[in-house]
């Protein structure tokens, strides 16, 4: 049985995974697990003990609390969140869309963010 919280530190790690373009093999290697536990840990299926979650953290380069942020957050209620998946990071696109902003020089990622600000300006 999988448990919200189970979930929702899967959902983590597997959004980091992709954020750092990672594959499952590439995870599983450095933690020291074989990928089909790592696939079991993303979905939820398999719980991740601390030792492991610490690792998991370390190869990921994150601090441990990163999987547990957003664990309380509830949506709030707008026109604008109502078309929105529940869990954004969770679509490949907008995870590919994030990386490349991010790789994207300083100036001309303002650039790109006052054009998507004005584009999704509905007014």
């Amino acid at each position: 049985m999988s448990y919200p919280v189970d979930i929702h530190v899967g959902n983590r790690i597997r959004q980091r995974r992709l954020l750092l373009n990672k594959t499952q093999q590439q995870v599983s290697d450095q933690v020291g697990v074989k990928s089909q536990q790592l696939q079991k840990y993303e979905t939820g299926k398999n719980r991740v003990s601390a030792s492991r979650l610490w690792q998991i953290a370390k190869v990921l380069d994150v601090p441990v609390s990163f999987f547990f942020d957003g664990l309380d957050h509830q949506p709030t209620a707008g026109i604008a969140l109502a078309d929105l998946p529940l869990d954004i990071l969770n679509d490949k696109e907008a995870l590919e869309l994030l990386r490349a902003y991010y790789w994207t020089p300083e100036h001309q990622r303002r650039c790109l963010f006052d054009l998507a600000r004005t584009l999704g300006t509905f007014d």
